[in-house]
């Protein structure tokens, strides 16, 4: 019998296991799916030529992860590989803003909008240098983040504090409004925002949007050598070569539950796996408490809390082998890894509205990703592996384009939705349909397949809307991975501080289970060595 069971072999889950490992537990990760990763793996299900991240690409947050920093995943092989320029924001007359890799760099083309905007994104940075650091590892940890969070309270009061907390809790559009006299720097702040559920008016998007830009300005958009599962890899052989066990196609389908304490787990096989010491679970907040766990083990306010419980929006994404390279317009998002693709702000606030309203959006906002100028290693030389996403509602009412698509993603809908996405390209990059060689569609149905914690697409395992974070995450009052059944700990973006790949809940979960067997200093030792 180990000491842990992890239930979940993504990203949060296999940090996690690690990080129990290190402290001299033994530990058991058991994965639904038939291979490990949950939403960071890649494949080559596109073209034979050409490696596809299946689901997650770019990684700023793992890039300034200092979970993920200790793990030093390097040792097994995680190598890291940059794009030339960060981001870009074509617009349809040729302008393009860019978050190009040095921040005098981005300064000067922000200056072509408007040339005050070089000094604003300079002091922006400036203030990101100064707290940034501190602020990431508040967030990293769990709440509330008391070291960290004196840390970062005394760099606040030299960094204008209370101006600065106003400014991170400003929508998008109006930080934007404040800080740049033209829309190139809007627009890079405002699209980041976008990488999650928080449209431009929503309160909080421009702390996002700030820190997402700010990571992009400090760290990149780096993406692993040879594919997103490369990371994965690395956390599997670090876990095996410190004598975990990871079980793929093994689905649990119930905690375990004996005196008000997790003992272990059972599967769909009807095997039981008991756990001395602690579950951990890598799992949505709904699946755990509801399915896994079971109404009668749970206080009755947490379950009327779970009927509030929000999802992000849904994703739909479409995969490409290409033949070329995408002939944009503005020549300047040739070299992004990352391109944006919206009319402008006003084209993310109507976005943004369709989906609230729950209509399919007509011109969706596309994040496109350009793998092989990213990672030269991903196709062939000439021709470009790339994907692109949009959100959706999670409730279709109605769809604001022609096709009348309303979420049951037979293959008409599916077709019409990936038709849909390649049309919002080609305004931006004329002649891009002729370059496909190639196309795979991943509705959110078929995400959610893929991996349950997608539900219906959703990337963030619940909004990211400041309703739903910190003490608020995922239900009121939690914000921490201990949950009412002792021993048994929420290890995934469910919980604090939420979506994106940096390991951060899992290692709060492990660090939970240690604490409780009063072993949380032998890890950092363990670290140490």
């Amino acid at each position: 019998m180990p000491d842990a069971v992890v239930i979940g072999a993504g990203p949060n889950g296999l940090v996690a296991a690690n990080l129990l490992l290190d402290a001299g537990w033994s530990v058991e990760v058991l994965e639904a799916q038939e291979e490990p990763g949950g939403a960071v793996r890649s494949d080559r299900g596109v073209h034979p030529d050409y490696v596809s991240d299946v689901f997650s690409a770019f990684y700023p947050l793992a890039a300034a992860s200092p979970v993920l920093a200790r793990l030093d995943l390097a040792a097994e092989g995680l190598r890291w590989s940059h794009a030339p320029s960060v981001l870009a924001h074509p617009l349809l007359d040729g302008r393009c803003a860019v978050l190009e890799r040095r921040v005098q760099d981005t300064c000067v083309g922000l200056a072509g909008f408007a040339a005050a905007d070089a000094e604003a994104w300079e002091n922006l940075y400036r203030t990101w240098s100064r707290v940034g650091p501190d602020l990431v590892r508040s967030l990293f940890t769990p709440v509330p983040p008391i070291r960290s969070g004196l840390r970062l309270a005394a760099k606040l009061r030299t960094a204008g504090g209370l101006r600065l907390a106003r400014k991170l809790a400003l929508p998008v559009r109006r930080l934007g409004e404040e800080e740049f006299a033209g829309e190139g720097g809007r627009l890079l702040l405002a699209g980041n925002a976008l990488h999650a559920d928080l449209a431009p008016e929503a309160a909080g998007s421009g702390g996002f949007g700030w820190l997402m830009s700010m990571l992009g300005q400090s760290h990149g958009f780096p993406v692993p050598v040879g594919g997103s599962g490369a990371l994965t890899a690395a956390l599997v052989s670090r876990l095996r070569r410190r004598g975990g066990v990871l079980r793929c196609g093994e689905r649990v389908v119930s905690v375990v539950v004996r005196g008000g304490r997790a003992a272990g787990v059972r599967t769909a096989s009807g095997e039981t796996v008991g756990a001395r010491r602690a579950v951990l679970a890598d799992t949505s907040a709904p699946t755990l408490y509801r399915d896994l766990v079971g109404e009668e083990h749970l206080p009755s306010r947490l379950l009327r809390d779970l009927e509030r419980f929000q999802w992000d929006f849904a994703t739909f994404k479409v995969d490409w082998a290409l033949t070329g390279p995408v002939p944009w317009t503005a020549p300047q998002a040739t070299a992004a890894g990352t391109v944006h693709l919206a009319d402008g702000l006003d084209g993310l606030t109507r976005f943004a509205a369709q989906i609230a309203m729950g209509q399919v959006p007509d011109e969706p906002f596309a994040l496109f990703g350009q793998m092989t100028t990213a990672d030269p290693t991903r196709s062939p030389v000439g021709t470009e592996s790339a994907w692109a996403y949009t959100h959706l509602p999670q409730h279709i009412t109605s769809d604001a384009g022609p096709d009348r698509i309303t979420g049951r993603w037979d293959t008409r809908e599916q077709e019409a939705m990936a038709d849909r996405i390649e049309g919002q390209v080609e305004r931006f990059a004329p002649g891009f349909r002729r370059l496909i060689g190639a196309r795979r569609i991943l509705a959110p149905t078929t995400l959610q397949a893929m991996d349950e914690n997608l539900h219906n697409g959703a990337i963030n395992n619940g909004t990211t809307a400041l309703h739903q974070q910190a003490v608020f995450r995922p239900t009121p009052g939690t914000g921490r991975p201990e949950t009412p059944v002792k021993g048994l700990y929420l290890a995934s973006a469910a919980a604090h501080p939420g979506g994106g790949v940096h390991g951060a809940p899992g290692a709060n979960a492990a660090r939970a289970a240690l604490r409780a067997h009063g072993l949380h200093a032998l890890l950092h030792r363990a670290q140490r060595v």
